[in-house]
């Protein structure tokens, strides 16, 4: 299935955080997607983040969150937020689209490493990206705080 892949406008953020609260129901916290869609809007129009869609039949189906980062020990990274193509489509190609246009992205910027995280009981994610050349740490434990 061939999807358009193109950059999201301030119009799709909508259509986005659906998605994200898809992606959140799937890794089983809906109640942790507290962002609103002001909150979308405002950091889009910042540019704190920058967002690919999938778009099939004029609908969005996927997306790709991203924001530019910097390793200390690498050089320039691109960090993938987050990754989600509706439910009913996955498995159908859309995702390999948007990654690979990530991918793609990631080498234009000349960053050096593309960063993201997955949960470890999603078996079907770890098996999509091994697919590509990648690797998987296991050492370092996530930190954050909530401000």
């Amino acid at each position: 299935m061939k999807a358009l892949i193109r950059p999201a406008h301030y119009n799709d953020m909508a259509s986005v955080l659906q998605l994200v609260r898809e992606l959140a129901e799937y890794e089983k916290a809906p109640e942790a997607v507290t962002a609103d869609l002001s909150t979308y809007h405002q950091a889009f129009e910042e540019g704190v983040f920058d967002c690919i869609v999938a778009e099939l039949a004029g609908a969005v189906v996927g997306t790709c969150i991203f924001y530019d980062t910097f390793s200390t020990w690498k050089g320039k990274m691109l960090y993938l937020e987050d990754f989600v193509v509706s439910q009913a489509l996955r498995g159908h190609g859309v995702g390999r689209q948007l990654f690979e246009e990530v991918i793609n992205i990631a080498r234009d910027r000349q960053c050096v490493v593309l960063k993201w995280q997955v949960l470890d009981w999603n078996q079907p994610a770890i098996n999509f990206y091994k697919k590509y050349d990648v690797e998987f740490d296991k050492e370092w434990w996530n930190g954050k705080m909530y401000l």
